[in-house]
């Protein structure tokens, strides 16, 4: 997901310790002028830092003092270096301290830690807020400082200011600097938590690979029981163990909710609903484990199990689009309804960030929700417009992905909610939360917030549309920028992602006995291009699913091009016809292909996952006519290629419309609404996407083959090795 949905704005302030969540970047008005001190504190000699005037990337510098410049971006890029040290930083020299003015928000400044300079080598902030009047930004980078034995004489920093061309930056007296006393209590905590999250990866990959005698061999939810059933091996006295979202099996000594076993091969009944914490507990959420109880410590014996079947309280149709072409981020508030007809769309996504509209009291003209014996409520105007979209997807019969979206607290309608919900390790690097589970009163809020969604839209009448799929927030592999909870190891972070894939699920599966969840991805596949390698996450969720019982997810993932700027994706080095490529691309769909149709990533091995490519498409650069005509090859490229591939099920076109907030790029089927020349015109790559999988679909296609470089269109497809 682009950032055209949800702009990212951050208020800098290090974070209660209380909730173990870290902002590495403060700010605050400097009362004091450059170079006073504080007057009942002995002066303090402070060594301040200075740019390198030359060369620089994408911008103009001034110097307006000794220690102050001013800062032109003239393009997306816009970067430069310090001067490098002359002696050794100081050991506890860590807090990168600045003052500054600003005429727009910087999005993500990143920091580059030289002599070598390098993504892997890099830290990227928060944005940086629009600034009128001098204002103090503090970063405190004592752990990269330490990971990239940084501060050597020779190292510099590189400074990269967002991607935004003409913004006007004002800043001054840059140091390093000694922690204060918070910001030192803050770090222990961090160091703690990242000692944990070691602790708790070992552990997790130590469960997913050993190997029990013991098994759950199936839990099935009726409408007021549960049943497991499975069997035990060995000496002692043995349990099923019950484990909600909120608990780590891994780190449970002693379990709390038991029933004891007499049978080596057991069928358990229990009452599906129990009052737990205080809510009406739905146990069809929980996973069973057998364990082995002993007088001070329990023993895990078998894999634990997920619900493998609900029972649901009605009979839905399934329904598959009846074509590939779809669109993203679908809304009946953005105009052009007529292109549902007009390009024959069969699919789209609809972004659901239900934070926007939901509520822990009561207040006027809001729907109430009872969910777990509590009353949540959620504002009916703002529900009324999604059932419009909804609705008017329906009457099409186009199938809808829900795109499921937590927004951070500050973002959030309702303060408490945004307390409940953004999870506790989130730090300001992201633009989304990964939703909070880990306490029985943020499990219930979340989950009556998909209980409301799939108790509306998944009804037998279809009377406020119908949500047919669901994606599980955005880009989890950039899950620092896009789904944060934190700094993870990859085990850590995917654990809580699929306690949130496996919760809509089982939520939405009482209702729907056909919907599925979908993983969301990034053009990522072996190279990390945020925090982790796709295909690895997709592994460990296999893992997973061998383990604890397979469930139907599927794919929503994101091939854009190498660049997203650069239309001719065929030109992409690194996406490769390898199962190892770094990248998949609209070059390579050929392995994203291969890979849906390998019966060790089927469901259950015979039953092929679903594979959107949710959201993806072609920019051009500019409204002249060679960018327009770029553009429009790329899709006829993909489209080519996509033809001869039958593992991949829909393609949604992202973004439908050119959208100002997407950092400058130009990738949708029209052009920006409020464009001088046409607004919202129908761009060249529109009317390539209309004459697709039509009789005239050779005919408009033709002219881009040259463009490409190609005779055939069968020159496209390639073999994978």
């Amino acid at each position: 997901m682009k950032s055209g949905y949800a702009k990212p704005f951050c208020v800098f302030v290090l974070a209660s310790l209380l909730t173990v969540g870290f902002s590495f970047l403060s700010c605050k008005n400097d009362a004091l002028e450059p170079g006073t001190t504080n007057p009942t504190t002995p002066p303090v000699v402070v060594k301040y830092m200075k740019f390198q005037l030359a060369p620089v990337n994408q911008l103009q510098i001034t110097q307006k003092a000794t220690y102050q410049y001013e800062i032109t971006t003239t393009g997306t890029d816009p970067y430069l270096a310090m001067e490098p040290l002359i002696t050794t930083n100081p050991s506890d020299c860590l807090v990168f301290t600045f003052e500054y003015q600003s005429t727009k928000d910087i999005n993500s400044m990143q920091v580059f830690f030289g002599s070598t300079i390098s993504e892997e080598r890099s830290y990227k902030t928060s944005t940086l807020s629009a600034a009128s009047g001098w204002t103090t930004c503090s970063i405190d980078l004592g752990e990269y400082l330490e990971k990239f034995s940084w501060g050597n004489s020779g190292d510099f920093l590189r400074l990269d200011f967002g991607n935004e061309s003409g913004v006007v930056i004002q800043i001054r007296n840059m140091r390093l600097r000694v922690r204060t006393t918070e910001e030192a209590t803050l770090a222990k905590a961090r160091e703690y938590q990242v000692i944990s999250d070691l602790l708790l990866e070992t552990n997790i990959k130590k469960y997913l690979a050993a190997s029990y005698s013991s098994q759950i061999t199936e839990v099935k939810a009726g409408t007021s029981t549960v049943t497991i059933k499975g069997s035990y091996s060995g000496d002692g006295k043995f349990s099923l163990c019950e484990v909600m979202p909120y608990e780590h099996l891994t780190q449970i000594t002693k379990f709390q909710n038991v029933t004891s076993l007499s049978n080596s091969s057991f069928s358990v009944d229990l009452d599906r609903f129990v009052v737990r914490d205080g809510f009406k507990y739905d146990r069809a959420l929980s996973k069973w484990v057998i364990a082995k109880i002993g007088a001070t410590t329990d023993e895990i014996v078998s894999h634990a199990r997920y619900t493998d079947a609900i029972t649901a309280s009605q009979t839905m149709t399934a329904q598959k689009p009846s074509g590939r072409k779809g669109l993203g981020g679908y809304s009946v508030n953005r105009g052009f309804q007529t292109d549902l007809t007009d390009l024959q769309i069969s699919s789209a996504t609809v972004n659901i960030a239900f934070t926007e509209f939901m509520y822990l009291q009561s207040r006027s003209n809001a729907i109430a929700h009872t969910y777990g014996d509590k009353i949540y409520y959620f504002d009916q105007t703002k529900v009324e417009v999604l059932d419009k979209t909804l609705q008017t997807a329906q009457s099409k019969n186009i199938v809808v992905a829900a795109i499921v979206l937590v927004q951070k607290a500050n973002q959030c309608v309702d303060p408490e909610i945004g307390k409940l919900l953004q999870h506790p390790n989130y730090t300001s690097d992201g633009i989304y939360t990964m939703p909070n589970m880990t306490i029985p009163a943020s499990l219930n809020c979340y989950a009556a917030a998909l209980d409301f969604l799939a108790s509306r839209y998944c009804r037998s009448d279809n009377a406020y549309g119908r949500i047919h799929h669901w994606i599980m927030h955005n880009e989890v592999d950039a899950g620092l920028s896009w789904t944060n909870m934190g700094d993870k190891p990859m085990a850590v972070y995917m654990d809580t992602y699929i306690k949130s894939m496996r919760l809509c699920y089982n939520i939405a599966r009482k209702y729907d006995s056909n919907s599925e969840v979908f993983g969301s991805f990034t053009h990522s596949w072996s190279k990390a291009v945020g925090s982790y390698a796709t295909k690895d996450m997709l592994k460990n969720l296999q893992d997973y699913t061998n383990a604890e019982g397979d469930f139907q997810w599927g794919l929503a993932y994101h091939p854009y091009p190498q660049n997203l700027f650069e239309p001719k994706t065929w030109n992409d080095t690194e996406a490769t016809f390898s199962m190892n490529s770094p990248l998949v691309t609209f070059k390579n769909l050929e392995v994203l292909n291969v890979w849906i149709k390998k019966s060790e990533n089927k469901y259950k091995g015979t039953i092929k996952r679903t594979l959107w490519l949710s959201e993806n498409g072609t920019n051009s650069p500019t409204y002249g006519n060679q960018d327009l005509k770029e553009q429009a090859a790329g899709f006829a490229y993909t489209w080519k290629t996509l033809k001869t591939l039958d593992g991949i099920d829909a393609f949604q076109w992202h973004n439908w419309i050119d959208n100002r907030l997407e950092d400058g790029l130009r990738i949708g089927l029209r052009r920006f609404p409020d464009d001088t020349t046409d607004p919202g015109g129908k761009k060249l790559v529109w009317y390539a996407y209309q004459a697709a999988d039509t009789d005239q679909e050779d005919a408009v296609f033709e002219p881009y083959k040259s463009i490409i470089g190609i005779s055939n269109w069968s020159e496209v497809v390639h073999p994978v090795q």
